[in-house]
């Protein structure tokens, strides 16, 4: 009986699965079915903000396409259950809504397009193809349609699948993309400060209609302070709303604002999600902050698998956008460096200096039109980059037959830009005018024109000869693309250890792409051993060269400009995305105390936080400044203990002289270390050799260390036990004290001898006696007697001085 149920309850069960099953089927069939004018979305560009707004919009109108196409099925499908229930009583169906006769004849009416407010008709027939729904098939911008007719090909009549509100809302939209794109080329023309500002109050406007892009601009904006007030509030209310639709520009913002706390409590959980989700969004900064958290373990378990991984792809980017010129110049500059030093370390040019450079040029110097041309064209050094300066520069000096401005020219017409069209034959002229002149600039040029037929049919072999010629006299182009050639066997045979010879050269010089070859040889262990650690601190290398690194010198003009607060928010993206040079003036910025944005009691561990990222990357002053901030307690406990372990390291890694001197006075002073005045002096001594400047710090403190030694040897020694001990008649003779008297007396007696030879020698010698009275001179004629009156008077004179000086003498015999 048990046996009986059992198998009766199992084919119940198996009948009731499949009962299921299929009807789950037949519920995803017509899901999918319903899902297909959705799916052509794909022709959308996800790049692009006005598909992704116009992309919104269709799949409402796609939605309501559907649902009227489902219910403007045909009558006789319909009526079929009606029949098959007629003799079922009514009450059988309670639940079901009465229905609605006008709805299923609904069908989407048209907007614009040949046919405004006609409804669509499916099936249609568009290129031999039928459609039971709206389509984005034979458009470009992503709008669904239908046609009126059933054949569209013949008839032509068709609209767009959208309501009067949709399309006011698509009207709306295209219209502030159309302003933002304005304000953009404005914005991008311009280089004056109150002009920009006038621009980004309009780019405010456009973003308060919804603009996705003009909002990001002015949210940063807000946030940095960039030609606004800087408002972190607001800035970070606007970021909320875009991250809430799905930018992931904000989410990235959003994950800084809570790992550096910036409006919010901070949050590293908080953080490490938004960034996720702005590096899942394709948001380079993203990748570039997580490679590093990865890299050095802030927030996350260390893994350098992983940060090799986001390094890599932002790297790929930012190497792919390297021109032929090398593109734009990143300045750092410490401020810790520039406050003590001032204009010695930053690299920036004085505008006096550069207005003589032009001076120079406008007079015909051609190595000033040679340096000026090539500052414009990269930028830097306080600098904006700017082609047309560039060129012309180049032109004059290339006209006084310089070999490296015709050389400049080459590569600027073979890369082109918005000034200067791209042009092959122009540039393979200049290219040849400095090559047969044996300019290395050129040479490599005309062999890039040979490596990939610019102007010139493709010849490796040429090509070779080119580049080995221009790396001979070892300019890095040359060499780079040598190394390229080697490692991809093109015109030579494959050879890795050439490439990594020749790519090891050439990013000696700082070129960005030898630093990026490098970096995947060591990744793939490509003719090296694979190290993922070389290969990490490489890409980053590349990472940091991206455009972003133009910040630096916004946030630095901003410091210069004494908006501490908007030069340390920005300082503080930068150390986010691991700059040691931000991570080194977020600490300074903290530790001057000069920031209103973070309260007093978070200045200096946050500080120390910073000072601890830079040290870990390799900054000596940053480690020495761990060590100041364990010493006195700034921001943390005192500790000698670990302050002796930083400032060792200084010393042993950085060799620096301050770390030195400063372990010379805790082992002087026995702190955190045990007291050895013999190691103080070693470490005294070491840092004078270190560097010149601790000469003098040194020189006192080995005084102040020998007087303090002696001190205390005569403290350790007993005088009076001495004395006592001492027996003067054992050691000098029964009679030492009548010995000791006559050297006394004879000493005494020198002295007295000594004074009286000295005296005798002092006395002054007697003057000479005074000439006899002369004769009376003869008369003379009246008009002479006028001018002889003052002769005896001054004779009077002189000769009476001689009976003064006479009696003075005897007054010093006597």
């Amino acid at each position: 009986m048990g046996n009986k149920r059992y198998l009766k309850t199992a084919r119940a069960f198996y009948f009731f699965t499949i009962l299921l099953a299929v009807f789950v089927k037949g519920i995803t069939a017509d899901e999918e079915q319903q899902n297909d004018a959705p799916e052509l979305k794909s022709y959308h560009d996800p790049d692009s903000e006005e598909e992704d707004v116009r992309l919104a919009s269709g799949i409402v109108a796609g939605a309501s396409v559907t649902s009227g196409h489902e219910v403007s099925q045909p009558e006789e499908e319909k009526q079929t259950p009606a029949d098959g229930l007629e003799g079922e009583e009514k009450e059988d169906l309670p639940e079901q809504p009465p229905p609605v006769e006008e709805k299923p004849k609904e069908v989407p009416v048209v907007n614009g397009g040949t046919a405004h407010g006609e409804p669509c008709i499916f099936p249609f027939l568009f290129q031999g193809k039928e459609y039971l729904d709206c389509t984005t098939d034979g458009r470009g911008d992503g709008r669904l349609w239908c046609a009126t007719t059933y054949d569209y090909d013949q008839e032509k009549k068709w609209g767009f699948c959208e309501t009067e509100e949709q399309a006011q809302q698509r009207l709306q939209a295209e219209e502030a993309e159309e302003q933002y794109q304005t304000v953009l080329r404005m914005l991008n023309a311009t280089t004056r400060k109150t002009q920009k500002k006038e621009l980004y109050e309009k780019l405010l406007k456009v973003a308060e209609k919804g603009h996705q892009k003009a909002m990001e601009k002015v949210a940063y904006a807000m946030l940095f302070g960039d030609y606004m007030n800087q408002n972190v509030t607001k800035a970070k209310e606007m970021f909320e709303k875009l991250a809430m639709e799905g930018s992931p520009k904000a989410q990235t913002a959003l994950g800084f604002l809570y790992a550096a706390g910036l409006g919010v409590n901070s949050s590293q959980a908080k953080a490490l999600v938004y960034y996720t989700f702005g590096a899942l969004g394709g948001n380079l900064v993203a990748h570039m902050i997580l490679g590093y958290r990865y890299w050095g373990g802030v927030g996350v378990p260390q893994s350098c698998e992983s940060a090799l991984t986001h390094y890599r792809l932002v790297a790929n980017q930012v190497a792919s956008d390297v021109s032929l010129t090398g593109g734009s110049a990143v300045q750092k500059i410490r401020l810790l460096d520039e406050v003590e030093n001032p204009g010695s370390t930053s690299g920036m040019l004085e505008e006096d200096l550069i207005q003589y450079y032009q001076f120079l040029a406008e007079k015909g110097d051609v190595q000033a039109q040679v340096g000026l041309g090539q500052l414009h064209l990269h930028g830097g050094r306080g600098v904006e980059q700017n082609h047309q300066r560039a060129y012309d520069y180049f032109t004059q000096a290339a006209n006084a037959g310089n070999t490296h401005a015709m050389a400049f020219l080459g590569k600027m017409y073979s890369e082109g830009s918005e000034f200067l069209p791209q042009n092959n034959e122009t540039a393979l002229q200049y290219f040849k005018k400095a090559s047969d002149l044996g300019n290395p600039v050129g040479q490599s040029g005309l062999g890039m024109a040979y490596l990939y037929g610019r102007g010139v049919p493709v010849n490796y072999e040429l090509a070779l000869k080119y580049f080995q010629k221009a790396a001979e006299q070892g300019w890095v182009d040359g060499q780079l693309q040598l190394g390229t050639m080697y490692y991809n066997g093109i015109g030579v045979k494959r050879d890795y250890k050439q490439a990594l010879k020749f790519f090891n050269l050439a990013s000696q010089a700082g070129h960005i792409l030898a630093f990026y070859n490098l970096a995947q040889m060591h990744a793939t262990g490509t003719g090296v051993m694979r190290s993922c650690h070389t290969a990490v601190e490489l890409f980053k290398n590349v990472c940091e060269r991206g455009r972003w690194s133009e910040r630096l010198m916004t946030a630095y003009g901003s410091f210069k400009e004494g908006e501490t607060d908007a030069a340390l928010v920005q300082y503080l993206l930068l150390a986010e995305q691991g700059y040691e040079v931000a991570q080194s003036n977020v600490a300074f910025v903290l530790d001057q105390k000069g920031a209103k944005i973070f309260s007093e009691n978070e200045t200096y561990p946050r500080a120390l936080l910073h000072w601890t990222r830079a040290a870990a990357q390799g900054y000596t002053v940053a480690r020495i400044k761990l060590g100041d901030y364990h010493f006195y307690g700034y921001g943390t406990d005192v500790d000698y203990e670990t302050a002796v372990i930083h400032y060792r390291l200084a010393s042993e890694q950085q060799h620096s002289a301050q770390a030195m001197f400063n372990l010379g006075y805790m082992h002087e002073k026995g702190l955190g270390i045990k007291q050895d005045i013999h190691l103080a002096k070693r470490f005294y001594d070491m840092a004078a050799e270190a560097h010149p400047d601790a000469q003098v710090p040194v020189f006192l403190a080995l005084c102040k260390l020998g007087l303090i030694y002696t001190l205390q040897y005569l403290q350790d020694l007993n005088l009076k036990e001495l004395i006592s001990q001492v027996d003067l008649d054992q050691l000098l003779g029964p009679e030492w004290d009548l010995y000791l008297m006559t050297v006394i007396a004879l000493l005494l007696g020198t002295v007295i001898a000594y004074r009286q030879r000295q005296h005798q020698i002092i006395v002054p010698p007697r003057p000479p006696a005074p000439a006899p009275a002369p004769a009376p001179p003869p008369p003379r004629p009246p008009q002479e007697q006028s001018a002889a009156q003052a002769e005896p008077q001054g004779q009077g004179e002189t000769q009476g001085q001689g009976p003064v000086q006479e009696e003075e003498e005897q007054q010093q015999q006597q």
